[in-house]
């Protein structure tokens, strides 16, 4: 019997409606990571780590080989942006960027991007977010139009 086998693991980011600190509260923002966790699971995701600071986040997970990043973003979103509406009221106008951006990682770089998840607080005292973004962009050789990144 023939089998289909893969494993694609994958560093996703993605940031607030226009960057807004929604997710400054730390208690919040820790429930929120923990959601999403759950979700990129549901999904059949491995979910290894999932991290960021008040407005935006980054998760590394092993994309399923059966699903497509653009189907598991879009419910990972959707169901995100729902459930803290619903947990936290005051956020009623809670977002998510329109984007995102999904980057392959090698099974032998793996803990260096847990790393750098783990330490996003200390990273972005440095660096914007949206400098981080170009700089990734920039090392995987993306093309992109800043007009429509940033919404």
């Amino acid at each position: 019997m023939a089998q289909s086998l893969s494993r694609l693991w994958t560093h996703l980011i993605f940031s607030t409606k226009n960057r807004f600190p929604f997710l400054s509260d730390k208690v919040l923002r820790a429930e929120m990571h923990a959601y999403l966790a759950e979700m990129l699971r549901n999904h059949g995701c491995k979910t290894l780590i999932v991290g960021g600071v008040e407005d935006h986040t980054h998760s590394l997970f092993a994309l399923p080989r059966t699903s497509a990043i653009a189907r598991i973003v879009k419910e990972v979103k959707r169901t995100s942006s729902g459930w803290i509406k619903e947990a936290w009221p005051k956020l009623a106008k809670f977002h998510w960027q329109g984007g995102y951006a999904a980057f392959s990682v090698s099974q032998s770089n793996l803990e260096d991007v847990i790393r750098y998840i783990e330490n996003q607080e200390e990273h972005h005292r440095r660096v914007t977010f949206q400098d981080e973004y170009r700089a990734f962009l920039k090392a995987y050789e993306v093309d992109y139009d800043e007009r429509y990144v940033w919404d």
